[in-house]
C-alpha cells in the first residue's frame, strides 16, 4: 500500500508561483508514475500532468509552458513547479502514482489527501 503526502499549497496573488510536493511512502516509488490532479469548486477533477518511472512526463493544455513535473526516486517525492499562477489554478491539487502515465484518473491506484492552491486576482 502507497501513502501519499501533499505539501507546498498555499495563497498567491495571479503570476506568483508554488512548488507543490508529493512524498511517498509503502511501495517502490522508482515503479510508479507520478500524477497531478486538480479540483476546483463545482467542477470535475482534472488531470494537470504525469511523470512516468523513465520520466517521461505529459501536460494538460492549461499546464504547459506554465508547469514543471519531476521527481527523485532517492527521497521518494514528486513535485509540481507551478509558475505564472492564474486565479483560474485555483483547486485542491492531488497527488497520485499508478502503473502507467495516462490522464485518466481511473488509471491511478493510489490518491494524497490534497492540498489548496488559492491565486487571488
Amino acid at each position: 500500500q502507497v501513502q501519499l503526502v501533499e505539501s507546498g499549497g498555499g495563497s498567491v496573488q495571479t503570476g506568483g508561483s508554488l512548488r507543490l510536493s508529493c512524498a511517498a511512502s509503502g511501495g517502490t516509488f522508482n515503479s510508479y508514475t507520478m500524477g497531478w490532479f486538480r479540483q476546483a469548486p463545482g467542477k470535475a477533477r482534472e488531470f494537470v500532468a504525469g511523470i512516468s518511472w523513465s520520466t517521461a512526463t505529459y501536460y494538460a493544455a492549461s499546464a504547459k509552458g506554465r508547469f514543471t513535473i519531476s521527481r527523485d526516486n532517492a527521497l521518494n517525492t514528486a513535485y509540481l513547479q507551478m509558475n505564472s499562477l492564474k486565479p483560474e489554478d485555483t483547486a485542491v491539487y492531488y497527488c497520485t502514482a499508478g502503473p502507467r502515465l495516462t490522464t485518466s484518473e481511473v488509471g491511478y491506484d493510489y490518491w494524497g489527501r490534497g492540498t489548496q492552491v488559492t491565486v487571488s486576482s
